[in-house]
């Protein structure tokens, strides 16, 4: 293994990220990206720092947003730690437990 996703993977050990962390950051930049999920007819604009999250890690959610818009959010840890800025990993790091609850802001998408 290259050193640099060594060095990633023992940091992510020592401040105790998870795969599942990694997952709901994922999920968090999908709805960023798009709020609606690509379904038509839905429009609605999210005031993203009265949610929580600091313009200067907005620009960066939205880059993963877009980038895995339609992907699984279970990539591996290592690259999507590499695609963070230094401002979204203390972002991330400092809300890695509660990320989850951005999905609950959005109705589901299969209920009517």
């Amino acid at each position: 293994m290259p050193p640099e996703p060594k060095k990633s993977l023992e940091i992510q050990d020592i401040i105790g990220l998870k795969p599942q962390h990694f997952a709901d950051l994922i999920r968090t930049a999908q709805l960023v990206f798009d709020p609606t999920a690509g379904v038509t007819g839905r429009n609605f604009t999210v005031n993203w720092q009265e949610l929580g999250i600091p313009s200067n890690v907005l620009d960066n959610l939205r880059i993963l947003g877009q980038e895995y818009q339609y992907d699984s959010p279970h990539l591996p840890p290592e690259v999507v730690w590499s695609q963070l800025t230094p401002e979204t990993r203390i972002w991330f790091i400092e809300n890695k437990d509660t990320l989850w609850r951005f999905e609950e802001f959005f109705p589901a998408l299969d209920e009517d």
